[in-house]
């Protein structure tokens, strides 16, 4: 039975990464400079990747395209109108100067202004519309399209429109959570306690799973030796 030839490259990058995630994991003991050196080569290596990954997805086609032919870089006058975003964007770096601050503050103006502007609809379509759509409007459509095999999930859906209503009279503070509006009040900090424990607990799924991973890396890099 022929064995795998030994690839010394893979093993000297695998021995770099299961030294990084001991030295990451050794915080675990207390704070220390091997766990310094991977915090900052974490962050640097991240910030030169977004930045080439920001040059070359972002600044080159949606700026440098219009103004030069890419092959040759020539500068091309039929789109001079990306001459502003270009300036806007460099008089940004006048935050750094004590006495031209104060110009960074018109394209950072500019910037809020269109993001918000192009945010709140998105937001307000996502985030209230839909999840009105998706919780209020599907109300007996199993009952009405499944036939008995809808009927459970029929009976959920108006569950889950009594605890959504429930949760927000909690935030109703209008008026006092006394009596039956206290009773409300009290299924929807309930119905909000259920949500946020089970969204806690799928962060620590999802990070235990980031463990489970590394440590099979681990295994693997000792395989190897």
């Amino acid at each position: 039975m022929e064995t795998a030839a030994f690839d010394v490259e893979v093993f000297l990058w695998m021995t770099l990464g299961a030294a990084f995630t001991l030295f990451t994991l050794s915080f675990l003991y207390k704070d220390n400079p091997l766990y310094k050196i991977a915090e900052h080569t974490v962050v640097g290596v991240s910030a030169g990747y977004f930045l080439v990954i920001l040059y070359y997805n972002g600044l080159r086609p949606n700026l440098l395209n219009h103004l030069f032919v890419p092959e040759t870089w020539t500068p091309k006058f039929d789109e001079l109108w990306y001459l502003v975003p270009l300036f806007l964007g460099m008089a940004m770096w006048t935050r750094f100067s004590r006495k031209w601050a104060w110009v960074s503050r018109y394209p950072i103006a500019c910037y809020f202004g269109i993001a918000t502007g192009v945010a709140i609809p998105n937001e307000m379509k996502n985030r209230v519309v839909e999840q009105i759509n998706g919780t209020v409007l599907r109300v007996g459509f199993e009952f009405s399209q499944s036939g008995f095999l809808g009927v459970p999930q029929g009976i959920w859906d108006i569950v889950l429109v009594i605890l959504v209503l429930a949760s927000l009279v909690y935030f109703f503070f209008s008026k006092e959570h006394k009596g039956w509006f206290g009773g409300i009040a009290k299924v929807g900090i309930y119905t909000l306690m259920i949500g946020f424990g089970a969204s806690f607990g799928y962060t620590v799924m999802a990070r235990v799973s980031l463990f489970i991973q590394r440590m099979q890396y681990l295994r693997d890099w000792l395989d190897m030796i």
